[in-house]
């Protein structure tokens, strides 16, 4: 007597459907994705019809970098290397010798260090329309490298430990007992170095 063939079993394929949607939505939930694109950068507000203009800033407390079309650095009207910008910048945002031709300071109460003298730096960032884009990403990233080692050396004579170590923490940590004193560190930090780039929008400049 033949003996009968067994029919196959279908596999249910709404189950491992299932199955795959919860694991997409488990790692979506559960997983941080940090990203370092893009820059974090605001041009100035538009001045309105009868809006009184702001007060003036004295030229001491700006530094003036221009990115022109043959993609050229000027720093303060002058030629500049890339390569030294980022020390010049850290000169110009820190004073520390106080000299005359640089910022003034006021002095603010920064909660965890006191009364501290912070300098009124702003640095002024011009493109022109035909600045190459690897121009523009290599000023913004000495730029922004300028204040993190400031703040870097800040924090590791106040705190004994990095800046960029503080902000991670504050950012990743899960525990309160680490993110919150993190945080304050971070913010006392900011507030000695505040990172001010005001950025105009391209212009034709014919240098």
């Amino acid at each position: 007597m033949a003996r009968s063939k067994r029919e196959l079993q279908e596999i249910n394929a709404g189950s491992m459907a299932d199955i795959a949607f919860l694991l997409l939505v488990f790692f979506l939930v559960t997983t941080t994705m940090d990203s370092s694109w893009g820059l974090s950068r605001k041009l100035p507000p538009p001045i309105l019809e009868n809006q009184p203009p702001p007060p003036p800033i004295k030229d001491r407390n700006v530094f003036t970098v221009l990115a022109n079309a043959n993609d050229q650095l000027l720093v303060e009207g002058e030629l500049m290397e890339i390569s030294e910008l980022r020390a010049a910048a850290k000169e110009f945002i820190a004073n520390p010798q106080k000299k005359e031709d640089l910022p003034q300071f006021k002095e603010v109460d920064v909660e965890l260090l006191g009364p501290t003298m912070v300098s009124k730096q702003v640095i002024s960032l011009q493109n022109d329309n035909g600045t190459s884009y690897n121009l523009y990403i290599q000023v913004q990233n000495e730029l922004e490298a300028a204040y993190n080692e400031l703040r870097d050396e800040l924090a590791m004579e106040k705190f004994g430990v990095k800046y960029s170590v503080l902000e991670d923490i504050a950012q990743h940590s899960d525990l309160p007992s680490e993110s919150e004193p993190a945080k304050a560190k971070v913010k006392a930090i900011r507030k000695v170095y505040p990172q001010r780039i005001s950025e105009a929008e391209p212009k034709e400049t014919g240098q």
